[in-house]
């Protein structure tokens, strides 16, 4: 075998378990990210079943997140902090109603995305860069983008004028019809 034809087999080989590789590592950040949102819900679903066990109190709950981040981060490390709490538990407020008994099947974006989206007030305008950004997966910085930019109301704006064309042209051969 040449030297030539020895560094193109190389080459093909390198190539071969370079995508292999590459393919492994999206599959291990995918599952990471699943496992991650799903154990923020389950976190905030406990928040939220305990705060209605008749603790509601604003007083009680911020303590009890306050003590419950301290042992957290003690046990766990970084990433339990109140604030990260409180946002756990408004997570699963404002996607329970959407997720059904297994989170698993809903659950296609990071964390990230989803602290961004819940912050959007609108739920049809919500679920509008959801889907969208599930199935052109979007980063998190083009879904910001494209949030900045307005398409959802760009959008909605040519579907409202397209139906408004539609219904005008669907009077005017009526009265030509007539």
């Amino acid at each position: 075998m040449t030297t030539e034809s020895t560094q193109i087999s190389d080459n093909s080989l390198y190539n071969k378990i370079s995508s292999i590789l590459e393919e492994s590592r999206k599959f291990v950040a995918t599952t990471v990210n699943t496992a991650m949102v799903q154990t923020y819900f389950e976190i905030g679903r406990l928040i939220v079943e305990e705060e209605q066990h008749g603790n509601v109190r604003a007083e009680y709950g911020k303590e009890t997140l306050k003590n419950l981040s301290i042992k957290l981060t003690a046990n766990y490390g970084k990433g339990f902090s109140q604030r990260n709490l409180e946002q756990m538990r408004q997570f699963y407020l404002v996607y329970s109603t959407q997720i059904p008994q297994t989170p698993s099947a809903k659950f296609s974006l990071s964390y990230s995305h989803y602290l961004f989206l819940m912050r959007i007030d609108n739920p049809e305008e919500r679920k509008f860069y959801e889907i969208e950004s599930s199935q052109n997966n979007w980063s998190l910085r083009e879904l910001k983008r494209q949030f900045d930019s307005a398409l959802y109301e760009r959008l909605s704006l040519t579907k409202t004028q397209v139906l408004s064309y539609n219904y005008q042209l669907s009077t005017v051969n009526c009265q030509l019809k007539n």
